[in-house]
């Protein structure tokens, strides 16, 4: 299996949520701790220095055939907006997408400023939709 920089780590979720500066943001993230946990009936757990994740798989590549540990569903705080890493199909969720709010996308990314920009029950449907649809889709 090929190594990658992010993997799991042991150091504590709640005390890097609390190293968020902006108020808003980390209760935000306290939010998108409780909806993926929900969601995904896993425990959060640090990939890395600063990417929340939830469960793991080992992915391999359909293209180069190279196998890594990822996370199901995660999310970053950074300093921008938020990343959310929910599957390499997200944007096959158009009609979601369309309801969600404002937001971006990236291939496996979608990007929110804060939840207040969102509606929260489509998120929750996204990430839903994302853990059922699996990595690489069905």
């Amino acid at each position: 299996m090929a190594e990658i920089k992010t993997k799991p780590t042991a150091e504590s979720v709640e005390d890097f949520i609390n190293t968020v500066m902006d108020e808003q943001k980390r209760k935000d993230c306290f939010v998108l701790v409780e909806l993926m946990k929900k969601a995904s009936g896993e425990e959060p757990k640090m990939w890395g220095s600063s990417l929340i994740g939830f469960g793991n798989l080992k992915l391999k590549s359909p293209r180069t055939g190279r196998e890594v540990e990822w996370l199901r569903i995660g999310f970053s705080p950074r300093k921008a907006n938020f990343s959310l890493y929910l599957t390499g199909v997200i944007k096959k969720q158009e009609a979601l997408l369309k309801k969600l709010g404002k937001h971006k996308t990236g291939v496996g990314c979608l990007y929110i400023n804060k939840l207040e920009d969102v509606d929260i029950k489509v998120l929750q449907e996204l990430i839903e939709a994302s853990l059922e649809a699996g990595f690489f889709g069905k």
